[in-house]
């Protein structure tokens, strides 16, 4: 893959995304409308195109593949929660937990499966699901902790950590995979469409949270910019030289790295809202890491080349 093809594709992105900015700005899309698209995304589409990146023919070595992607994701996120309770010691709480929070979870749905998608086609996605699976697990347990007073958790988060779309897509997509169940062409192929929507739909998204920020106030406070370079830079750049050491295949290396190379999730915002925390920090962070994604994802990949 070289770099101009990178480029292209984030640029594609890009202008998706602002197309979305725009549509905020003249109000096609408000709050209400943003927060009914990431519920249909979240609950719908995505889950769908999920379920659809998995009718393809069974294959051991795409099945190892997909192993070593859940391996990866499981340490790749506890090794990002080691990171996050060094790097942020001297931070005010407030804006300590966001920073954590921000360091662990990237954008691997919202921004992730579009790039993969652009990059690796169906293929991206399927390794992708694997890894948001193992995400939303954390997410709701390790993320949840970083926000909460009480460090312990009930039976009904724990519940809500393990049953969900993003877990009940991927393993409904593993059984037609495995057992090689192919499904009536009406059902295929309207699977595939709805779930086709998720990656113009999630970059709309995205453009539009970013014009909720003011820019007068968007590009300040050196915790901003910390927490940019260990989320945009610093993780990518361990996983990559770690996973090189370890010789892993061309095509597994770009897309576990790409996926850590994500800006900030944008549940760092829904988190902050969700347990009181500094959702002001939260959304310039989502906001900031966003717009400068669009430069390091392609030296990333330039670096990965």
């Amino acid at each position: 893959m070289n770099s101009i093809t990178v480029l292209n594709q984030v640029l594609v992105l890009l202008l998706i995304m602002g197309t979305g900015f725009y549509s905020k700005k003249i109000d096609l899309l408000d709050e209400n409308v943003n927060r009914k698209l990431s519920g249909l995304l979240l609950k719908i589409t995505n889950p769908l195109l999920v379920i659809s990146s998995f009718q393809v023919v069974y294959e051991k070595e795409l099945m190892i593949s997909l192993l070593i992607v859940f391996i990866f994701s499981v340490a790749a996120h506890t090794l990002s929660s080691i990171l996050s309770q060094l790097l942020f010691i001297g931070y005010g709480e407030s804006k300590k937990k966001i920073m954590k929070f921000s360091a662990i979870y990237s954008n691997c749905g919202f921004v992730g499966f579009p790039i993969l998608d652009s990059l690796f086609g169906s293929t991206g996605i399927l390794l992708g699901s694997v890894y948001v699976a193992v995400f939303n697990i954390f997410l709701w347990t390790n993320g949840v902790v970083i926000f909460r007073k009480e460090k312990t958790l009930g039976k009904a988060a724990l519940v809500k950590a393990f049953i969900n779309p993003g877990i009940i897509s991927v393993l409904t997509g593993l059984v037609l995979f495995i057992f090689s169940i192919d499904l009536p062409y009406p059902l295929t192929q309207s699977i595939h469409l709805i779930g086709s929507m998720t990656i113009p739909l999630s970059m709309l998204i995205v453009g539009a949270n970013i014009a909720n920020c003011k820019l007068s106030t968007l590009f300040k406070g050196i915790e901003l910019y910390f927490s940019a370079f260990v989320r945009l830079l610093l993780i990518p750049v361990l996983v990559y030289l770690i996973m090189k050491l370890l010789g892993f295949s061309d095509m597994l290396l770009s897309t576990c790295v790409l996926l850590v190379a994500m800006p900030a999730a944008a549940t760092t915002t829904i988190f902050a809202e969700m347990y009181d925390g500094d959702t002001s920090f939260a959304s310039r962070v989502v906001a900031f890491t966003t717009l400068l994604s669009t430069v390091t994802i392609p030296l990333i990949m330039l670096l990965i080349q």
